[in-house]
């Protein structure tokens, strides 16, 4: 694994309270492709798949136009390449370089829309995060396999605690097949059971008292700043270091652009339409069960 002795020591120091950037996640990547190794840069794809993600779901949702993330890995028109070609013939174009979760992805949302069901819901991005731990999770680094990990369960944590706050059905919104995954959908005890396997829990049980939207995500970015710190502690000149400020650039990016009152907007429109997916669901039961 390589070192990166001059770009760590000539990166711009940056913390969770800054409120205007040096760099852009954009322009860092730039900058980095002319510095990483091969296998590292490979390393640092599995981050640029977040954008990846959102371009894909902008291309089902007929946004790509006017929503398309450039710090992605691939080009609007590889997405659309893809895409056209798994509807129009069922296959994957040559030599493509995209990964095998976005081909399964894209023939769910094919299958689902040819059943007549309803693929414009916050269920079907949920979905494709599933999808994309799941592979993310084996990366074969373990300082991202277990990046992937945390988040995956902070976000069914959270899911699992909000649903309960608000009497909706958490088993439509737990995704992944992991042990805490499984420890959500089996418990109802406060802490589902988990507080032996999750040092962060206690934690997130007050997070999601917290009314404030705004308020919520930022404590939650913090925790994560927290992971950051402590587990590239000892590996300050490692491709770890490099991943982890990039992760702390791309939190700072976030919180730049990000505006109360759009965060409440986003509040009322996440829980409005996880109380009509809980509906569907349910309809969905009754119906396979009669």
């Amino acid at each position: 694994m390589s070192k990166y002795y001059c770009l760590i020591a000539g990166l711009p120091s940056i913390s969770p309270d800054d409120t205007k950037l040096n760099s852009s996640v954009y322009d860092f990547k730039n900058e980095l492709e002319l510095i990483l190794s091969a296998q590292d840069q490979k390393l640092m794809r599995w981050f640029y798949l977040k954008f990846d993600n959102r371009n894909i779901l902008s291309l089902l949702r007929n946004t790509i136009e006017e929503q398309f993330d450039e710090r992605g890995n691939f080009s609007k028109t590889d997405i659309i390449e893809l895409y056209t070609s798994l509807k129009e013939e069922d296959r994957i174009p040559k030599d493509s370089p995209a990964p095998a979760y976005f081909s399964t992805f894209i023939r769910d949302f094919l299958n689902r829309v040819e059943n007549d069901k309803s693929a414009d819901s916050l269920l079907l991005e949920d979905h494709l995060t599933a999808l994309y731990y799941e592979e993310a999770i084996k990366c074969g680094n373990k300082f991202l396999s277990a990046w992937f990990e945390m988040n995956l369960n902070i976000g069914n944590m959270m899911s699992a605690l909000n649903c309960r706050k608000y009497g909706l059905d958490k088993e439509a919104f737990i995704i992944g097949d992991n042990e805490i995954a499984g420890m959500l959908r089996q418990s109802n005890t406060r802490d589902f059971n988990t507080g032996e396997s999750v040092d962060y829990m206690s934690e997130l049980l007050l997070i999601v008292e917290l009314d404030e939207l705004m308020m919520r995500e930022k404590r939650l970015d913090l925790l994560r700043w927290k992971w950051l710190d402590e587990n590239t502690f000892f590996k300050t000149f490692d491709i770890e270091s490099v991943i982890g400020y990039m992760l702390r650039l791309e939190m700072i990016e976030r919180w730049v652009v990000l505006d109360k009152a759009g965060g409440e907007k986003t509040f009322r429109r996440l829980v409005s339409a996880m109380k009509q997916e809980s509906v569907d669901t349910l309809e969905d039961f009754k119906e396979k069960n009669k």
